[in-house]
């Protein structure tokens, strides 16, 4: 079951603008990456469901946090079918990110009131997954449709909260961009987390890194 519902989800993404995105099959590193975030101010962390045994690790990693990070809401990534996310939603995912929109996950996430954002690369598809409760939806790949695609759809949507996944980078040049655009908050894997930085176990980085960008969101909204 979920730790934190609905609204206290989405004003966790919300108020700090930026999600982390992050796998690796050992659930050691995962734990030391989600309490780098944490102390770098993060307060939702998305754990993308990539290898196998991944749904595994994410159970392990949702303990420690439940000590170590007890103010995080951590939800799962790459879910594109319903039974996926019923399994990850089981082991205490707080939300669900899908590259694509698939109705029969958003029943299962409405269902318990788990916010699901699904992956919509028009207007259109923006639309139907708002239809199906969806009050988040992810723009992936973010670089392929860039900066204009989101400013262009906010003028006819202005209601809409805008996740960009994809080519974002922890610049402040990059994170103003997004979010003056309009974008509700922005979701960070490769570029966060180099993987020279990972393999050193220089976690302190990662910590500086999500703090600095987290200010420069914050900026930007301010301006």
């Amino acid at each position: 079951m979920a730790k934190f519902d609905k609204l206290a989800v989405m004003n966790k993404i919300g108020s700090t603008g930026m999600v982390p995105v992050f796998y690796n099959q050992d659930a050691a590193i995962v734990k030391k990456v989600v309490k780098a975030c944490y102390d770098g101010g993060v307060r939702a962390f998305e754990f993308t469901n990539r290898g196998d045994f991944a749904h595994e690790v994410f159970a392990e990693v949702v303990r420690f946090a439940e000590e170590a990070c007890p103010e995080l809401a951590l939800g799962v990534g790459t879910v594109v079918d319903p039974a996926t996310a019923s399994l990850y939603i089981q082991q205490g995912a707080c939300f669900v990110v899908s590259p694509l929109f698939n109705p029969d996950v958003a029943k299962v996430c409405n269902r318990r009131l788990i916010p699901y954002s699904p992956g919509c690369g028009s207007v259109s598809e923006i639309g139907f997954a708002q239809e199906a409760g969806c009050d988040l939806t992810k723009v992936f790949p973010g670089d392929v449709y860039g900066v204009r695609f989101v400013q262009d759809l906010m003028a006819p949507l202005p209601w809409s909260k805008i996740m960009v996944t994809g080519g974002v980078e922890p610049t402040q040049e990059n994170l103003s961009a997004w979010i003056k655009a309009g974008a509700f908050c922005v979701g960070m894997g490769s570029k966060l987390f180099p993987k020279e930085v990972i393999k050193a176990g220089d976690w302190q980085t990662i910590a500086d890194r999500c703090r600095e960008a987290l200010d420069y969101i914050d900026e930007a909204r301010k301006a």
